[in-house]
Order: structure tokens, then sequence, then C-alpha cells
């Protein structure tokens, strides 16, 4: 029995060894491709979902009770400045105002004949001061009357365009009600949220620029709008909820091309100076950690956690866990293990990168 043992353990240390030989002559023998990070000026963009406001948008509402009359600008229609839209019946307010009228052609007369026996003494100088109450108070009356007159016609307040209509020609109206809304869209206000770590970057860039953060719009359709946006305000505070501030992009509108309500994304362009990059492919990911393995002297890898601070199309920017010296495994990640010792063939950084999509700055 104990010959048995002994025969079973050599033939073990045997097939051990022979395997261990097998498996490191096979990296030696196979040459693996290997390169370096490369050192350069480059740029990355962002993207972070926006909603876009009109610069003004406000709506229109009755001023006074009745009947809408008639309405003058169609649904989506462009509208100057002034332009009556909306008619409400006034036959009760111009009733009223030349009620009014007449008053005060009363009160005139009153005070002109009051006036002409106060010049006389025939009355005191108390009744020509109550004659002239009177007509200063009808007066008011007067301008009280054309003023309710007015507010039934409903003007544009500004340049814009014309958004559904919320009554028809006929509808009995209270003050208040809701007629349509009216948009100033010639400037674009586009709202989106960034993360507290990218704003204290964003800030950290923009006080050493003194230049304001221009930024670009990505439409539904995926084209980008062909205006460049201008960040000219960030909220006071952060939303606790989602750890993010909301900013304020300004975009001209010439074509009125967007409108109030669309979304989209902000794409915003970072710059790095400096910055060290490698290919994607050349990472491998453990527990939410990225990887690669570096060639020692010995020609032995080793698994080195990096640090990643931004990414492109098929490339990352590290910022720490390598240095520019060293040397990683591009490809066959997947054939070797932790402490192998392989053979391989060293290809320059800059022919890596010619082939992924990289911006060079």
């Amino acid at each position: 029995m104990k010959r048995i043992l002994i025969l079973i353990s050599l033939a073990a240390a045997v097939l051990c060894e022979t395997s261990c030989d097998s498996h490191e002559h096979v990296h030696e023998k196979t040459k693996l491709l290997v390169t370096s990070p490369l050192r350069m000026d480059t740029i990355t963009t962002k993207e972070y979902v926006c909603q876009i406001r009109a610069i003004r948008h406000i709506e229109l509402r009755a001023l006074e009770k009745g009947y809408l009359q008639d309405y003058f600008i169609d649904e989506g229609k462009f509208v100057k400045q002034g332009t009556l839209m909306f008619q409400i019946l006034p036959l009760l307010y111009q009733a009223d105002y030349q009620k009014a009228q007449a008053e005060l052609s009363f009160a005139e007369v009153e005070y002109l004949n009051t006036k002409a026996l106060a010049d006389s003494n025939v009355v005191s100088k108390n009744e020509l001061l109550l004659a002239k109450a009177k007509l200063e108070k009808a007066k008011a009356q007067l301008s009280l009357a054309q003023a309710h007159l007015g507010f039934t016609q409903i003007r544009a307040p500004f340049d814009g365009i014309m958004n559904r209509l919320e009554v028809r020609k006929g509808s009995l109206l209270n003050e208040g009600d809701l007629l349509s809304s009216i948009s100033d869209i010639s400037q674009m206000w586009v709202y989106f949220n960034v993360p507290e770590a990218e704003y204290l970057d964003y800030k950290k860039h923009l006080i050493k620029s003194s230049q304001p953060m221009k930024v670009a719009l990505k439409m539904a359709n995926n084209e980008m709008f062909n205006q460049i946006g201008i960040v000219e305000t960030i909220e006071a505070d952060f939303n606790n909820q989602t750890g993010t501030i909301a900013f304020r992009a300004t975009f001209q509108n010439p074509d009125r091309l967007i409108r109030h309500g669309e979304t989209g994304n902000v794409v915003v362009t970072v710059p790095h100076k400096n910055a060290l990059l490698i290919p994607q492919k050349a990472t491998f990911e453990i527990l939410n950690s990225r990887y690669v393995y570096v060639v020692d002297k010995n020609n032995v890898i080793k698994a080195r956690e990096i640090t990643i601070s931004a990414e492109m199309p098929n490339i990352y920017v590290v910022t720490g866990g390598l240095e520019e010296t060293d040397k990683i495994l591009l490809e066959g990640l997947r054939l070797v293990s932790e402490n192998d010792k392989i053979t391989y063939d060293f290809k320059q950084p800059k022919d890596v990168m010619k082939g992924l999509n990289i911006y060079a700055e």
C-alpha cells in the first residue's frame, strides 16, 4: 500500500511540473503585444440631459369678464409686439366709457360755471373747490373706464410664437381665464444638472481661464445645434437628493429652430493638459475597479489598479497607478495570469493610438 501511495505522489509531481513547464512555455513561445501610456494634451466631452426653455414664456389671460368676440393669430404663428391677438366683446365696457365721458363733460361745465361765480364773489371758494374735486373724480372715472375697455383687447407683450388656443369664439370668459401662451424664442435657456465633483472641476477651470464656459447642444435627433451656448448662471444650492446643481446656458436661436419644452443633451468639452492615455482594451475590471497588466524588468506581468478620470471612445485618461515609462499588456489579457513570464513585441504608443478615436489639441 505504501508503494502505491509513493507511485501516485511521484506521478502527480511529474504531471504538475509538466503542466507548469507547459504553461510557461506557451507564454514564452507566444509573443504578446505590449505598449506604454501616451502623454499628450487632449480633450474629452461629457453629455448632460437638458431641458430647453424660452427666455420669455408667459400665459395670456382674460383681464375682464365677457364673451370672446374673436382671435386674430392662429396657433404656432409668429406675432409682433403690440399685435391684437384676442378681442373680448366690448359692449358693456364701451357703454361704461361713454357714460364716463358724459359725466366728465358735465363736471367740466359745472366747474366752469362755479369758477365764474366764484370770481364774481357769488359763491364761496369752498364751492369752487368742491366743483374742482368733482371734475377730478370724473376724469379718474373716465381713465378707469378707458382701462377696462382697453382690457377687452389682448395684445402681444413681445415678439414671439403663439401657442395652443385654450378657448374658442363665443366662449364666456371670467376674469383670469387662460386664453393661450406666448413664447419669445429668440434666445433659449437650457438647464442641465452637474454632479458636485464635476461642478468643482468646472469652477476651477473657469477661475483659471477667466473665460465664460461654452457648451454645445445635441438635439433630440442627435444632430448638433448650429449655435454655441454660454453658461451664464449656476443655481445657488445643490439638490441634496441627487447631489447635483443646475447650470443655465443661453443659446441664440435666430432661425427659431428649437422651441420651448424641447429636450436634448448639453455637450461640454473638457480640456486635459499633459494627460496620460491608455487604450481601453488594455484594461480589465475586478469588483468595479480597473486594472492593467504591467510588465516588469524580468518580463513578468503584475496586475495593477489604475485611476480613471475620464474616457473617450476606446481610450481612458489615467490619473493614478501608471507612469509614462511603464509597459502594459495590450492584447491577450485572457491568455495570461498574474506572475506569468511572457515574451512580447513592443508597439509604440502613437502607433497604437492611430487606430483609436483620439482628440488632440
